[in-house]
């Protein structure tokens, strides 16, 4: 007994050894299936896992950490909002559901995106990825969906978007960006080569955007304005701000009759504050205040009115200042389908000009008023020339006065080349007349000495009180009365005449 005991004991240890062997490799195995289950998500079971009704499957609040797979084929709508699901993987249905039109995902926590992650559902019309935690739209990401009208991607982390993250979506409707931490508005997306021609709605309120492109964005035709909502963002206030807003408040556009409170801007200076962007007329700034609609033009000149709705494809129709129609004004023609085009301009073409826009659903007028003015472009230029030039010669006399009354000789006794006392005023002026009487007496001299007069005659000023004559310095003294009374040959209005032809020194 004891020895049959001892012969079966190896072969027992064997067996064990083989079991123990297989229990190990089952226990290795387990983790693999479970992450492998994990990755391509549990199979689909519309009486436990989700609901299914119809072309519907419902999988919300089911805490859901992938994407159930064998999915059918039918399946027009897929909500899979409030799980867990972090990653969309790529190729995550494992087939291609081309009836799949809406996909909900919103409420998941999700942190990445596939780059390929919408290969296999080309056909989406609707996808909600809001309430999650995406930081980046890596480039190309949304290009499959071809289709898609409506893509919600607000109350993310949102702060890079490539800028070709939404090429490919041809008939993109509606984009909702609000809730993130976008730092600039994508106005590639409304203009130029990248624009979505059937954009008709972009949301970027409640942002970080403090400066908007005001220029781009006043170009835009009224129909993309009527769907650009920026309220609730950091924008910093400024006059062009204000002239935006009012624009738009003036047109009656969604964004600012449907926010009208929101919209709100920072002032500069310290502390900071937030105030309406609308009431900086009355406050802050004090811009001047938008009224109306006005294009000015000179005469012989063109304009071009636009009839800018809010709704696209509108029929349009115009009528001019005295209910006038363009077959009836020959100044005027029809361009295209919603502008106007007046020109040569005449004075009796000022006016205000009404378009009519019908739709099935929707009616708009517009009223543009047009101002003439009564003189050609050139003549204008003309006239600023002239008013520029003389502005110019004014500002030259100025300086010529300036000049005159600062930098004047100097008279005064501290000057170089001056021996006079600064307030012997009748010296001088006799000094003067000394020298110039002195200067006639040579010349007698030199007469009578050449044969010319047979007598000479000198004048001196004595100083006296009063030196002047009706504003003129007369050198005549009473002894020249005397001496004129013996010579009669040369008077009083001769000698005033030589000596008011001579310089003199005041």
């Amino acid at each position: 007994m004891v020895g049959s005991i001892g012969f079966f004991r190896p072969a027992a240890v064997a067996v064990l050894k083989r079991r123990s062997c297989f229990i190990l490799h089952l226990t290795l195995l387990l983790p693999a299936v479970r992450a492998s289950g994990q990755l391509t998500g549990s199979p689909l079971v519309c009486q436990k896992t989700c609901l299914c009704a119809s072309t519907i499957i419902s999988c919300s609040k089911k805490n859901l950490t992938n994407v159930p797979n064998a999915l059918p084929s039918y399946a027009a709508v897929l909500d899979l909002s409030f799980n867990f699901i972090t990653k969309l993987q790529a190729e995550w249905t494992g087939i291609r559901l081309d009836q799949l039109q809406s996909l909900l995902l919103s409420n998941n926590n999700l942190t990445f995106l596939s780059t390929e992650a919408f290969v296999n559902v080309r056909k989406l019309r609707y996808l909600d990825l809001s309430f999650n935690s995406l930081r980046l739209l890596d480039e190309y990401i949304f290009e499959p969906l071809e289709n898609l009208e409506v893509l919600l991607l607000y109350k993310n982390h949102i702060s890079q978007i490539d800028r070709s993250a939404f090429s490919g979506l041809i008939e993109l409707q509606r984009l909702y960006l609000s809730h993130n931490q976008i730092t600039r508005i994508p106005v590639e997306l409304l203009k130029g080569r990248d624009r979505l021609e059937s954009l008709r709605l972009l949301d970027v309120s409640s942002n970080r955007i403090k400066a908007l492109p005001l220029d781009e964005l006043q170009a835009l035709p009224a129909w993309i304005k009527n769907g650009l909502y920026f309220h609730n963002n950091p924008l910093t206030c400024s006059c062009e701000l204000y002239e935006l807003m009012a624009h738009w408040e003036l047109r009656e556009l969604s964004p600012s009759t449907d926010f009208r409170s929101n919209h709100t801007c920072v002032t500069s200076g310290q502390p900071k504050e937030k105030m309406a962007i609308l009431d900086l007329t009355r406050q802050y700034l004090n811009c001047s205040e938008v009224k109306s609609f006005k294009k000015e033009g000179y005469l012989e000149q063109s304009l071009v009115l636009d009839c800018d709705t809010r709704q696209k494809n509108m029929v349009k129709r115009w009528v001019l200042p005295g209910n006038l129609t363009v077959s009836q004004n020959e100044t005027t023609l029809i361009r295209n389908e919603s502008s106007l085009r007046i020109g040569p301009l005449k004075v009796e073409d000022s006016g205000v000009y009404t378009c009519y826009a019908t739709s099935d659903s929707f009616n708009e007028t517009l009223y543009v008023t047009v101002v003439v003015f009564n003189t050609t472009m050139s003549k204008g230029l003309e006239n600023l020339k002239t008013a520029y030039t003389t502005l110019v010669a004014c500002l030259i006399s100025l300086v010529m006065i300036l000049i005159y009354l600062f930098f004047t000789p100097c008279r005064c006794a501290c000057c170089p080349g001056q021996n006079m006392e600064k307030n012997d005023a009748k010296d001088s002026l006799h000094s003067s007349t000394v020298s110039l009487s002195q200067a006639h007496e040579e010349r007698w001299q030199e007469r009578v000495g050449g044969g010319g007069f047979l007598y000479r005659h000198a004048a001196f000023l004595e100083p006296k009180e009063q030196l002047e004559q009706n504003g003129r310095l007369n050198p005549i003294s009473e002894e020249d009365e005397e001496w004129q009374g013996a010579n009669r040959g040369r008077t009083r209005s001769d000698v005033s005449s030589v000596c008011s032809n001579s310089p003199m020194v005041i």
